[in-house]
């Protein structure tokens, strides 16, 4: 590979680099992505994922549980994968480990979603390169709550 071309690939890749998790992109999210499928959201108020997409709901939000191991959350139908989910996706947001967020993030991307968001810790550069790859905005080791409460000031 020749200077020119790694000049190249290396410029595009600090594009997009850049372009995951700026404040641009996460606007960009919170203001255009209104239906959001949550993978790994959990029934137990003790845990983050109904936490966060409890107050998704009440800022507005509407928000489809994806957990095969639930069959309702918030008395809603939970989907045990997103090809299984029966309407538009605007958002998917990842609740699960960095080693499953791929699966997910591949998902997101053959469902037709603007945008996918990996919570806080979990990280996957791999995943998060193939949905800006296929044209997705993405957000990666952020806390969608605490990203829309600073936007929100």
């Amino acid at each position: 590979m020749d200077c020119a071309m790694r000049w190249m690939l290396f410029r595009r890749s600090e594009e997009c680099r850049l372009e995951i998790n700026s404040q641009e992109t996460i606007r960009r999210i919170l203001d255009d992505c209104q239906t959001i499928a949550v993978v790994g959201l959990s029934s137990d108020p003790s845990r983050a994922s109904n936490s966060v997409a409890g107050y998704m709901r009440r800022s507005g939000y509407r928000v489809i549980a994806v957990n095969p191991n639930e069959t309702s959350v918030f008395g809603d139908v939970s989907y045990p994968d997103l090809s299984a989910v029966p309407e538009k996706i605007d958002l998917v947001d990842v609740f699960r480990r960095s080693d499953e967020a791929g699966k997910a993030v591949d998902q997101a991307i053959a469902a037709g979603a603007k945008a996918v968001w990996l919570q806080e810790g979990v990280i996957d550069r791999d995943a998060a390169q193939r949905a800006l790859d296929a044209g997705l905005l993405v957000v990666m080791d952020r806390c969608w709550l605490k990203e829309h409460i600073r936007a929100r000031r």
